[in-house]
């Protein structure tokens, strides 16, 4: 048996419903860093904060569901008129706005979700809980970016 197993359905219980919801399905569609869906960054956002806060004895269920909620916007900034600071400054609003619409949000999911991009933001967390998932969210985003680049290098140098 998977060490992990148990762990990865304890996590499956807390966020069943928040993963099978449409408006979660939905973030499938748009890229987030470097050739990873915005969906994929969420649950490994999720996950990777799920585990920690189990190991430090935190709220793992609200960490993993508002992992998956942090970045519930429907757009690609790029498409947009914001500038990346105006992006950085404006998402975790409206991802937010968004999750608070489909989910009866906890307060501490609420502010784990405001306050996720919190250094390039004013918005500050007030539950350890928040840190978490905000250090996990740069740690993804590095992985992922990093990743990324590496990829399309390895693809270059294929095609020369």
């Amino acid at each position: 048996m998977n060490k992990n197993a148990p762990r990865y359905a304890e996590y499956i219980a807390d966020v069943a419903d928040v993963l099978s919801a449409p408006c979660i399905k939905k973030l499938d569609n748009f890229n987030q860093h470097m050739g990873t869906t915005r969906l994929s960054h969420c649950i490994s956002v999720s996950y990777k904060s799920f585990t920690l806060a189990r190991l430090l004895g935190w709220d793992s269920r609200a960490v993993a569901r508002a992992g998956l909620m942090h970045d519930m916007f429907y757009y690609n900034f790029r498409d947009t008129d914001y500038t990346a600071r105006e992006h950085c400054r404006l998402h975790p609003q409206i991802a937010f706005r968004n999750a608070k619409r489909h989910f009866n949000l906890s307060q501490l999911e609420g502010d784990i979700i405001k306050s996720h991009m919190w250094l390039a933001t004013w918005t500050k967390p007030h539950h350890k809980e928040a840190y978490l998932v905000t250090a996990v969210d740069k740690y993804c985003a590095a992985q992922e970016f990093f990743k990324g680049l590496f990829n399309m290098a390895r693809a270059r140098l294929a095609a020369a």
